[in-house]
């Protein structure tokens, strides 16, 4: 693609290599664990991860729904509220998938006390990305270089008028 983006590419190549990279890891991890515990206790170790998993993810789940709501209802941007339940989503899915790795992230996306350390770095990413003016890989997005009024280098100036209620 002339004058294109090379960043879908990479996207494309980091997602086969995690595709390819991940389950290999998996195996040898659960291979490495089988030997030293033994086979019967692996699997039951994998199962109990599952169902802690799965419980852990339905109550956090609602919580983080509950959280929402009453954002809305109250009128509050519901923007940790909508953080917490990507990274919910996002830990119930790794928490499906089989293996101890993705076990350690789904917790660490999930758990209580360590969802907020996640939150701030899907932030910080999500900063990262809209100061760098690309939005979803879009280089003309909201305040991207070739964006018009929001352009980089733009000054406009102008005089907040507050109103008193009426």
């Amino acid at each position: 693609m002339p004058g294109g983006s090379s960043r879908p590419r990479r996207w494309s190549l980091l997602l086969v290599l995690l595709l390819l990279v991940v389950p290999l890891l998996e195996v040898v991890v659960i291979i490495a664990v089988g030997r030293a515990i033994g086979g019967w206790p692996t699997f039951a170790l994998l199962l109990a991860e599952s169902a802690f998993g799965a419980w852990l993810v339905r109550r956090e789940g609602s919580r983080s729904w509950q959280g929402l709501q009453e954002a809305l209802t109250s009128g509050r941007m519901p923007s940790r509220q909508l953080a917490d339940a990507a990274l919910v989503l996002v830990g119930g899915v790794l928490l499906l998938a089989p293996g101890f790795l993705t076990d350690v992230l789904g917790f660490f996306l999930v758990l209580p006390f360590t969802r907020p350390l996640a939150r701030g770095l899907l932030e910080a990413a999500v900063a990262r990305r809209l100061l760098a003016g690309t939005v979803g890989g879009w280089p003309g997005g909201p305040a991207g270089p070739a964006g018009g009024a929001g352009a980089a280098g733009d000054v406009i100036e102008g005089q907040v008028i507050e109103r008193e209620a009426l």
